[in-house]
C-alpha cells in the first residue's frame, strides 16, 4: 500500500475533487474517493462520502443534490450519472492517505511481513504508515508492509 496523497490525480480532477470537497465539507462530509469516467458523451461519477457516523439514504440524496450543480458546470452539456455511497462497514481502504479519514474506527491490515492479519483500533496516520491500538498494545505499521487493509466494524471504540 502507498500513502499518494492524491498527486497523482490529473489537474482537472484535482481541481473537480475540491470544488466538491468544498461543498461537502458545508454538509460536513468529507470525500473519501472519487472516481469519473467517461463513455460515449456520458460522465460516470461515484463519490464516496463519510461524516465520522452512520451514513444513511438521506445523506447521500443530500451530497447528491448538492454536487450536482458542480458537476453539470465541470461536464458542460454531457449526461451525468452520478452514485454517492458511503463507505461501507467493510470497507477496503485502498489509498494510505484514506486512513486519515478513520481515526477511532476498527481495521484490519493484512502485513506481508508476518504474512497475517493485524486489527485494532486505529489510533494515528502519518506520511509513513499508522499506529493501530491491538488488545495488547499499539503497533505502528509501515505503509511498505501493508499489503490490504479494511475498516473492522467488529473493533470500533
Amino acid at each position: 500500500m502507498k500513502y499518494t496523497a492524491k498527486d497523482t490525480e490529473t489537474a482537472e480532477l484535482a481541481s473537480l475533487r475540491r470544488g466538491l470537497e468544498e461543498v461537502l465539507k458545508g454538509l460536513k462530509f468529507s470525500l473519501i474517493e472519487l472516481v469519473v469516467s467517461r463513455h460515449k458523451g456520458s460522465v460516470q461519477v461515484r463519490a464516496v462520502i463519510y461524516t465520522g457516523a452512520s451514513i444513511g439514504l438521506d445523506d447521500c440524496s443530500r451530497a447528491h443534490r448538492a454536487i450536482t450543480p458542480r458537476l453539470e458546470l465541470a461536464f458542460g452539456g454531457q449526461d451525468i450519472y452520478l452514485e454517492v455511497s458511503s463507505p461501507g462497514v467493510e470497507r477496503l481502504i485502498k489509498d494510505g492517505v484514506e486512513f486519515a479519514h478513520y481515526p477511532g474506527r476498527g481495521v484490519r491490515c493484512y502485513r506481508t511481513d508476518i504474512s497475517d492479519w493485524t486489527a485494532g483500533i486505529l489510533e494515528s496516520v502519518d506520511e509513513k504508515g499508522i499506529i493501530i491500538k491491538t488488545n495488547e498494545e499499539s503497533i505502528r505499521l509501515d505503509f511498505e508492509i501493508i499489503a490490504k487493509a479494511k475498516l473492522d466494524s467488529s473493533r470500533e471504540a
